[in-house]
């Protein structure tokens, strides 16, 4: 038996039966991690010492009777989450030193069931991305070394395709989440906002910002999901809300729901790749063989989400960004007389092209100049989108779209090509800017092998319903997993 391969519940069933332990399954991963990683690089820090600590706590608590969910389960963390004495670099050469002094929220949650962390996955710098490629590592798809896993949970994504971990915890801006899972074959979950507590994960939107899970299939999520949701004092935007298992209407008939299908996410003008919208569609006909009823329906506000999620993330992240200033904490340049010059320099040196990018226009539209014209305009036709899907839920109990325009490129021609990787988030971004809950799975393969995901977007707090949806579409399909070692 290839241990690497189980699903969390399989793994959980079977090391509560003692067929093998904790510390042996944890090698396992480690092993396969020592084989393929260094060519796949999802990984930016590996913890091999404490996971293996981990793993002989978590045995002793299974051997004496106190197993909880994720007791023994290895994972991987994605490394804009605050680990306390391990490396938070974001994948910027700004933190590349930076080690936390506290653990993020979901850490401590964790920690408390006996979670086994392998490692720190790569990222897009400062989760600002959608390729994954920054100066530590350079993730690739495992599907094909080629192309890129999507990001900026990149490296999370990849790790779960590849079998370097049973499940992973990312965080979704734009769809940080939902597109790398799309892109690597795999299964990715955005909760409600507020529902997960941000406390300890870096900021890049804090008011787009929202922690979630990778898995192999919609059924981990959920089993995830349980572990990190709930209220924090120490996050001012966590939510008192109802908690639920966001498992429990898996296996629950979907006859008689009604699937919105927005006619704009389908529209070739939108440079939608054939491939992906057929597959999509067939998708949402399978559904319907199963009893549900499409509905077609729109999203006219589609046309704006691109650019309303760069001016709103990106004011966002350039008044995030600007406490990183090489006096305060992060790199500091050994170049400049004044302060203003070691400021400059330290920023300069430490920031990607791409960060650079997002803070200049985060800067201009917050300028008194043009915060009229593009921030306060961003933060209408917010609330516009958060109308237009009140509407549509008023018929129908969730929407049903692509996760991606297009299946994974290549790796060079996504970094000369930044504007083309903005348009590509269309498909994503709506999500993010309302605040709701959303869960891309694989739907289907090009005719290069390469996955295709479809996103399952529902109310907020609903995550039981649209995790429902994605598992009763994996049961009627077959993956295909990666050919790796």
């Amino acid at each position: 038996m290839n241990v690497t391969n189980l699903k969390i519940r399989e793994i959980r069933d079977l090391l509560d039966k003692k067929s093998f332990s904790s510390v042996e399954l944890t090698q396992a991963y480690l092993d396969r991690i020592k084989k393929i990683d260094g060519e796949l690089q999802s990984y930016i820090t590996i913890t091999e010492d404490l996971a293996l600590n981990s793993a002989k706590n978590a045995q002793n608590k299974i051997d004496n009777g106190n197993s909880s969910p994720l007791c023994g389960i290895p994972i991987s963390i994605k490394d804009n989450i605050c680990t306390d004495g391990i490396k938070t670099t974001c994948g910027s050469k700004s933190l590349e030193n930076f080690v936390p002094p506290y653990n993020a929220t979901i850490i401590d949650k964790l920690n408390s069931q006996g979670m086994v962390m392998l490692g720190k996955a790569n990222l897009d710098e400062f989760a600002i991305g959608s390729t994954t490629q920054n100066i530590f590592a350079k993730t690739k798809n495992p599907y094909d070394f080629s192309k890129v896993p999507g990001g900026s949970s990149g490296g999370c994504a990849a790790s779960v395709s590849a079998s370097l971990c049973a499940g992973s915890i990312g965080s979704d801006t734009g769809g940080s989440l939902r597109q790398p899972a799309s892109l690597c074959g795999v299964t990715g979950l955005r909760p409600t906002y507020g529902s997960v507590s941000r406390y300890g994960l870096v900021a890049f939107a804090s008011s787009l910002d929202q922690i979630g899970t990778i898995a192999k299939d919609a059924h981990d999520c959920a089993f995830l999901l349980n572990s990190i949701v709930g209220h924090d004092d120490n996050d001012a935007t966590s939510l008192k809300a109802k908690t639920i298992d966001f498992a429990s209407k898996i296996g629950e008939s979907i006859k008689g729901m009604k699937i919105a299908v927005p006619k704009e996410f389908y529209d070739e003008n939108n440079g939608i790749n054939p491939e992906v919208k057929d597959t999509v569609l067939n998708a949402a006909e399978k559904y319907k063989e199963m009893g549900a009823e499409l509905i077609e329906c729109s999203l006219p506000s589609l046309k704006y989400a691109v650019s309303t999620y760069l001016i709103l993330s990106s004011a966002e992240a350039a008044s995030n960004l600007s406490r990183i200033d090489g006096i305060k904490y992060g790199h500091r340049s050994t170049k400049g007389e004044t302060f203003g010059d070691i400021v400059r320099n330290s920023r300069t040196e430490g920031f990607g092209d791409e960060v650079k990018r997002r803070i200049l226009l985060g800067n201009f539209v917050l300028s008194s100049e043009q915060y009229n014209d593009y921030y306060e305009r961003a933060l209408a036709l917010r609330q516009r989108f958060i109308a237009d899907y009140a509407e549509i839920f008023e018929k129908c109990d969730v929407i049903l779209t692509p996760t991606t325009l297009s299946t994974a490129t290549g790796i060079s021609e996504n970094i000369m090509t930044p504007s083309n990787i903005y348009l590509d988030n269309i498909c994503t971004v709506t999500v993010d800017i309302a605040s709701l809950p959303a869960i891309s799975t694989p739907c289907g393969y090009d005719s290069n092998g390469m996955p295709i995901g479809m996103s399952i977007i529902g109310k907020k707090f609903d995550e039981a319903t649209i995790i429902q949806l994605a598992d009763a579409f994996e049961k009627s399909f077959d993956a295909i997993s990666p050919k790796l070692i």
